[in-house]
Parts: structure tokens; C-alpha cells; sequence
């Protein structure tokens, strides 16, 4: 029997006629979610607010350089954050598979709210040297290792809490809530661009949003504190409960599965959102306004594909839904980057990147659900979390870096064809996932 398949009695739960659940226990699973999102989308948009404002703050903490070149230290900044995700993965899939799901994610969103506290109070480069770059640096590695754990735990949590039969659809929330940290970053970004000049943008305004998500984080806690455990008692004493021998003498196959498609996932995923508000500065040379306004609507339009996808996935399979996107990723990425260089029109612009972005939802949309499904709960929260962090930090931290590096050497188009050979991968990696198995059918 295959690694990656479970016993043969854990089927599809499409297979299976979906539970009745009382109206009662509906509204608090919901609830549940909802409760969970809500911390989600804090973390993320705390994230992700400093790849946003990076392109006013990039000065203060890099004066003596060029605007690429500039860009090119905040964006290896922010790939260091992505580097302490394994680490975070690690350790609060630990806490989570030993010690309870809610206990990681509280401990997650008060880390991920100190980070944002402190980045918002950091003096410049022109005040302390080459310190504040360097303390720039500690607070991205402190927030990576609340991220890294915040992914593992919260897919694990949404898909252990989702109603049966239903699962892809609820479990797409998870990712709403994420690209929904993205916009709100986006959004608060235009926000102040339309009320603050330039000047004052670079010299005080990018550090408001971190303001904002430190008070945001506060009350993400309070939701977060009325959630109840998943895991039930016996699997967080079970004295396989978050071991990385077991994970790896047992389920093997399956971290390293998860992990080749998380790359090309998290890789395709990275050049598309985060990255492509820089690309369309800095290689379309549209306006930083007008290129915001793309963004927010892109991701807004993104955001809403998840549950549509999601729910496909409950009907077509995820394996599909996967195939799908590496598929349609690996035939679709230098057509639509190539086009993008050289159109001049914003709406033409806005098109192409929503084009691409409903091929990332048939992942984006399963990508807690599916990776939760591969292993047994005991240790899914370490599996989810570590196989996504790992593959997330390598491939999708330095996509900013990796795309302005080959830039700067005046080999852009290269970093096209490295997204379309990941995404190639990803599509052979997901020709192994089981057709039919779960380990979440007996999880109710």
C-alpha cells in the first residue's frame, strides 16, 4: 500500500453521505471559522503590510542606493522573514499537535502583533546607522516564526472544525482571510496615498499600517480566545503527538509531496501578489498609485474566487483542482508575464493579473484542505505546517528576490521560465496525490 494512501475505509468523503449536523452545531463551527479567519487575516495583513509599504520605506533603512537596488534589501529582508517559517512550522506544529490547536494560534497572533509594534517605532537609518536596518531584520525573523506557525495551525484547526462534505469550500476561507490581509495592506496603502504626499508617505505615513495591524492583532486575540480545541485529548497524549520521527519514518512520502507542490504553489503565488505591484513599477513603469489601484482590485476579485474554487474541489476532487492549476500554471506564466512587460494600459494590466490569479485559486483555495488530508492528527499540524514552511520559505520568500536579482542583471524573462518549470513540477508531484483517501473522514 502506498505511503500516501490511508486505509482503505478512509474514503473520499464525497463518497460518503455528509453528517446531519444540528443548527446549533453549524452556527458554532461557523463561528469557529470565522473566530479562526479572523486571526488569519491579521497575521497576514502584519505580513504583508511590509511588502506594500516597502516601496516608501526602502529609503530609510537602504539610503545609498539605487531605487533597484534599494527594493532588492528590502525584498531579501523580507525573504529572511520567510526563512524562519520552517522553524516556526516546527515549533507550533509542536505546540498545536501536544499542546492543543487554540494554544498555538494565540501564542502565533501575540508574536506577529509584537513584530508590528516594533517595526512601527523603529528609528532610520539616518538616526541609528546601520542598526535599523539590522533591527528591521530581527522584527521580519520574529514575525516569519509567528507565520510559519500561524499557516500549519490554522489549516489544520479550519479543516479539523469544516463541516463534512463541505470541507474545500469552508477550509477556502482560509485563504479569503489571507489574500484578505493582502488587500486590506493594499487598501489602507491607497488610503493614505490619497490623504498624504509622497514625502510625507516616505518620511512617517508607511509606518501607520504597522500601527494599525499591532492594534488589529489585540483583537484578533479576544476572537481567538473563545475558540474550542479540535484535538481531541487522546491524540495530544498519544506519544506520537507532533514527533518528527514519526513524521518522517512513517508519513515520508507524504511531507515530501506536500512540499513539491507547495513550492511551485507558493513560488507562482508570490509572483503574482506581493511582487507584481513592484513589477509593475519597476518594469511596466506605471505609476505607484495607479499600480496600487490594479492590485486591490486584482486581489479583491482573488479573494473572492476562493470559496468558488473551493467548493469545485468538494465536487471534482482536489487532485483535479490541483492538476488544474500546475497545469494551466506551467502553459500559462510567460504568455501572461511577457504580455505584461510591454502592455502601457492599467485595465489590460488588471486582466492579465486576474487571469493568473484564478489559475493560483485552484490551489490557493484547497491549499490548507489538501495538505491536512495527508496525514493523521497526531502530527498533522507538524506535517501541514513544516512541509508548507519549508517549500513556502525556499521558493516563495525569495521570489521578489529572485525575480529583481535577474533584473538586475538584465535577464528578467529568466525568472518566467523558472516560475514555469516549478509549476511543471508541481504538476508531476500532484499526479501522486490519492485519488480517493483522507485521514480527515474520521475526524467527526
Amino acid at each position: 500500500m502506498s505511503e500516501l494512501t490511508p486505509p482503505a475505509a478512509n474514503r473520499s468523503e464525497h463518497l460518503t453521505p455528509p453528517p446531519e449536523y444540528s443548527k446549533e452545531e453549524k452556527r458554532h463551527r461557523i463561528f469557529s471559522i470565522m473566530a479562526a479567519s479572523s486571526g488569519n487575516l491579521v497575521e497576514w495583513f502584519d505580513f504583508y503590510v511590509y511588502a506594500f509599504a516597502a516601496l516608501y520605506f526602502a529609503p530609510v533603512f537602504f539610503p545609498k542606493a539605487d531605487p533597484t537596488v534599494q527594493l532588492l534589501n528590502t525584498a531579501g529582508v523580507f525573504a529572511a522573514g520567510f526563512l524562519m517559517r520552517p522553524v516556526g512550522g516546527w515549533l507550533f506544529g509542536v505546540i498545536a499537535d501536544r499542546y492543543g490547536r487554540k494554544t498555538s494560534m494565540l501564542i502565533s497572533v501575540c508574536m506577529m502583533c509584537a513584530g508590528s509594534l516594533v517595526i512601527a517605532c523603529l528609528p532610520t537609518y539616518a538616526t541609528i546607522g546601520a542598526l535599523a536596518p539590522f533591527l528591521l531584520l530581527v522584527c521580519r525573523l520574529f514575525q516569519g516564526l509567528s507565520v510559519g506557525g500561524e499557516y500549519g495551525t490554522t489549516a489544520t484547526y479550519m479543516s479539523e472544525v469544516a463541516l463534512r462534505g463541505r470541507r474545500g469550500f469552508f477550509s477556502s476561507f482560509q485563504y479569503v482571510t489571507l489574500i484578505g490581509g493582502q488587500l486590506l495592506a493594499v487598501l489602507l496603502i491607497v488610503i493614505l496615498e490619497a490623504f498624504l504626499s509622497e514625502a510625507e508617505m516616505r518620511a512617517w505615513g508607511w509606518r501607520i499600517p504597522f500601527v494599525v495591524g499591532a492594534i488589529a492583532a489585540v483583537v484578533a486575540l479576544l476572537l481567538r480566545r473563545t475558540l474550542h480545541e479540535t484535538q481531541s485529548e487522546s491524540a495530544r497524549n498519544n506519544k506520537e503527538a507532533g514527533s518528527m520521527s514519526t513524521l518522517f519514518q512513517h508519513h515520508k512520502a507524504a511531507f515530501f509531496t506536500v512540499l513539491g507542490y507547495t513550492a511551485g504553489g507558493s513560488l507562482i503565488f508570490y509572483t503574482f501578489t506581493t511582487y507584481m505591484q513592484k513589477y509593475l513599477v519597476n518594469t511596466v513603469h506605471l505609476p505607484i498609485k495607479t499600480a496600487s489601484y490594479v492590485m486591490t482590485g486584482a486581489l479583491f476579485l482573488f479573494m473572492c474566487m476562493q470559496p468558488l474554487f473551493g467548493a469545485l474541489s468538494d465536487r471534482i476532487g482536489r487532485r483535479n483542482n490541483m492538476l488544474l492549476f500546475s497545469g494551466l500554471g506551467a502553459l500559462a506564466t510567460v504568455p501572461i508575464l511577457s504580455t505584461l512587460h510591454y502592455v502601457s494600459s492599467p485595465l489590460i494590466a488588471f486582466l492579465l493579473i486576474v487571469l493568473a490569479l484564478a489559475i493560483v485559486s485552484f490551489y490557493t483555495s484547497i491549499s490548507g484542505i489538501v495538505k491536512a488530508e495527508m496525514f493523521p492528527p497526531e502530527i498533522r499540524a507538524l506535517g501541514v505546517g513544516l512541509s508548507y514552511a519549508v517549500g513556502n520559505a525556499i521558493f516563495g520568500g525569495s521570489a521578489e528576490y529572485v525575480a529583481l536579482g535577474m533584473k538586475s542583471l538584465g535577464h528578467e524573462s529568466a525568472f518566467y521560465w523558472y516560475v514555469t518549470a516549478m509549476m511543471a513540477i508541481a504538476f508531476v508531484v500532484s499526479l501522486r496525490l490519492p485519488r480517493q483517501a483522507t485521514y480527515l473522514q474520521h475526524d467527526h
